[in-house]
């Protein structure tokens, strides 16, 4: 890249990253321990037991094996009636080994879906610039294409768990009370046809640079798998809300790169903004998630150009007006670059009118042979809702989900 595209990149990011915003609500982790790989923090690899304080059981709350230290004072009852509210920052988990969620079961019944809100951390996008216009080849870092015009993002048909069976959506208490995004189901390379991962946005996890993790973090596949209006949801079904149930996160990582530097405003963080959960059903049973929903999609981590990518669809329950959060709804458009600061990798683009709760869901391509692939997930957008970003995955998005991958299953 020449001098003068250098310095108009580094303009046009300036004035991006002055107007962004993370889409939709929270977010998730990793830290750098001795030993982790570069770009993931994977903490005890050997297999060793995290060390950690030993606690009793409670009926209808299920713990790890052990606890982290941060959690030393840790009452299982007063836990499971609310404790988790307590948001103390000494006693606000941040590190990766420091993760922990207990199992609490009934907590995410239909209502308390229902009412979780979005966090909808977007700015007005005036006085972005364009930015260079770059070759559109591999390596075409520090570009940012002409803005897209805006895509109307369509409701996705029901059953949503015949249409978009790898779709679904992510709940977690914050310190601003309960809250969505958006996830999806993928592959496990140490567990073909088995997985129990889903891949969504770090911030759907994890506060990022001025936090830690959020809590009672779950999947919900094919939420309100017929689609119904609130009037519907107010009479529905457990089943019909939650058709395969609710699955805990029993593990999770982010990109090192969004636990330093991830913040609410400014797009900070946004380039490397994805994590994978590892999830087991509220309700126990011997299928994996990925047998019980039928499928899950492969992840490229190449970073495909856009000149290779005819059109990204992103998938998302948006839950900020004017949608309510309830329905899965799908944009499609050509993609294109955008770099929003010189600490941060050109991120893909497109044209959607998807709002909060969008954040995490699945951005996919098609490979040759027409399968569907992840290559991104939403994190940011504008508060005009004019299009949406998300992070081109590449090494240290790959280490996370592999880490996430080798995390025995039942350890969290």
């Amino acid at each position: 890249m020449s001098a003068v595209s250098r310095r108009r990149s580094a303009l046009a990011a300036a004035a991006v990253a002055a107007v962004l915003a993370t889409a939709a609500t929270a977010c998730g982790p990793a830290d750098e321990e001795a030993g982790a790989r570069p770009g993931a923090s994977a903490p005890d690899e050997g297999g060793t037991e995290v060390p950690g304080v030993e606690v009793p059981g409670v009926d209808g709350l299920r713990l790890p094996e052990r606890l982290p230290d941060a959690l030393k004072d840790f009452d299982p009852e007063k836990w499971k009636n609310g404790e988790w509210r307590d948001w103390d920052r000494d006693r606000w988990v941040r590190e990766a080994k420091d993760f922990v969620n207990p199992i609490i079961e009934g907590l995410w019944d239909p209502d308390r879906m229902k009412d979780a809100e979005e966090n909808d951390r977007r700015v007005d996008d005036s006085g972005i610039g364009d930015g260079g216009s770059g070759g559109g080849g591999e390596g075409d870092e520090g570009v940012t294409d002409p803005e897209p015009q805006p895509v109307a993002a369509e409701p996705v048909a029901a059953p949503y768990r015949e249409k978009a069976p790898a779709v679904g959506k992510v709940f977690m208490d914050t310190p601003k009370g309960p809250m969505v995004c958006s996830g999806t189901v993928v592959r496990d390379p140490r567990s073909p046809g088995k997985s129990n991962l889903v891949a969504t946005a770090g911030h759907c996890v994890h506060a990022g640079k001025d936090g830690g993790w959020f809590r009672n973090i779950v999947f919900v596949p094919a939420y309100n798998d017929g689609a119904l209006d609130l009037a519907g949801l107010e009479k529905a079904s457990q089943r019909e809300v939650a058709p395969h149930g609710v699955y805990w996160a029993t593990w999770s990582q982010t990109t090192d790169h969004w636990i330093a530097g991830g913040a609410e405003t400014g797009g900070a963080g946004a380039s490397q903004d994805f994590a994978v959960l590892r999830v087991e059903p509220e309700k126990g049973g011997g299928r994996s998630l990925e047998e019980t929903v039928g499928t899950a999609l492969p992840v490229d981590f190449e970073t495909p150009s856009t000149a290779s990518l005819p059109a990204l669809r992103a998938y998302g329950y948006p839950a900020a007006p004017p949608f309510d959060g309830l329905t899965m709804h799908t944009c499609e458009d050509r993609p294109g670059r955008l770099t929003i600061g010189p600490a941060e990798s050109t991120m893909y683009r497109i044209g959607c009118t998807m709002t909060g709760g969008s954040s995490g869901g699945g951005w996919f391509a098609r490979t040759s042979s027409g399968e569907p692939v992840l290559v991104s997930v939403t994190s940011i957008g504008t508060l005009d809702h004019t299009w949406l970003a998300g992070p081109r995955l590449g090494d240290e998005a790959r280490a996370v989900h592999e880490a996430v991958s080798e995390r025995p299953a039942g350890r969290s």
